[in-house]
């Protein structure tokens, strides 16, 4: 499965760029971005995939992902089930890292992490919770303390002990969006008929042929590593190709339904109204006449980049 592009948008005036996440379940959302990534995943449980590399998960869970390595975490259950699922995301890009490196000997440390971080790094968990005793720091509303706390996040963790995540050969573009393991290599089979022929009427039973399952196993398979079913997963991807159209073009609402694989406007009226909780027509007008710019402000600490914006 080829990984999805996320852009990420730093605020005006803003050289790191933080996102408290909260949700009831993190799904698999297989993704790259160029700027270095630290997350640090609380309250919950499951399977971490980074480039060629697949383990479990839980507790305050550390990564350092480099840059345009696929990645992605997919929650399984959550360790106090009456709380959210939180992952604190802090976006920067390495030039100016290194440059504040090379200028400030202060930040030699940065060289040290970045250099160790090329195949992504998993924190020890005590790691994970030094990185937890500093969230008002990190949340703060000043762009310059999240900075500040940051930066002393990433200086501490370059002495700290880390496990090293992909393969070198993960980064190889004939390996990329291709994690490695029986499960998710099968589900990725799917996927990918799926993100190719999302138009078309697709059966349970095709996708199964593809995957080399069952339809009962397939199915299991999608609801334990994305978090739904495959059935609610292929209706998730037809309405986002069918919001994009509706947004960027103005063509008839049958007609967007047909290419978004919805033959029957009734059908999709529906499944749109259920997912979005509007109807096509008025998500349209939200949109009409507006900077196309203004579309993803303002940038706030809980907002998701919208290139990957599912909800």
């Amino acid at each position: 499965m080829k990984p999805l592009y996320e852009h990420v948008e730093m605020s005006a005036g803003c050289s790191v760029r933080v996102y408290h996440r909260k949700l009831p379940r993190i799904p698999f959302e297989w993704h790259h971005h160029p700027e270095y990534e630290l997350t640090l995943t609380m309250n919950s449980r499951g399977k971490r995939y980074i480039g060629d590399s697949i383990a479990g998960y839980e507790g305050d869970d550390l990564v350092l992902v480099p840059p345009d390595l696929p990645h992605t975490w997919s929650s399984n259950r959550s360790i106090d089930d009456s709380a959210p699922q939180v992952a604190i995301v802090i976006w920067f890009e390495g030039d100016w890292a290194r440059r504040l490196a090379d200028c400030c000997p202060e930040y030699e440390a940065l060289h040290r992490l970045l250099r160790r971080a090329a195949c992504g790094l998993a924190f020890r968990a005590e790691a994970g919770a030094t990185v937890r005793s500093r969230l008002d720091g990190l949340l703060s509303a000043s762009p310059r303390e999240r900075l500040s706390v940051a930066l002393d996040i990433l200086c501490t963790l370059a002495d700290e002990e880390a496990r090293p995540l992909a393969s070198p050969n993960a980064f190889d573009q004939s390996n990329v969006g291709r994690p490695s393991g029986h499960e998710p290599e099968r589900i990725n089979r799917a996927l990918a008929v799926i993100e190719a022929r999302f138009a078309e009427r697709l059966t349970l039973a095709e996708l199964a042929v593809a995957a080399t399952l069952s339809e009962r196993t397939l199915n299991r398979y999608f609801v334990q590593h994305i978090g739904e079913s495959v059935g609610k997963y292929v209706s998730r991807v037809r309405i986002g190709h069918a919001c994009r159209m509706l947004a960027d073009t103005s063509w008839p609402v049958s007609v967007i339904a047909a290419h978004s694989g919805f033959p029957n406007v009734a059908n999709f009226n529906r499944q749109f109204r259920a997912l979005k909780k509007t109807t096509p027509a008025a998500y349209r007008k939200e949109f009409a006449g507006q900077p196309r710019h203004q579309l993803n402000a303002p940038l706030t600490l809980e907002a998701r980049s919208p290139s990957l914006d599912r909800s």
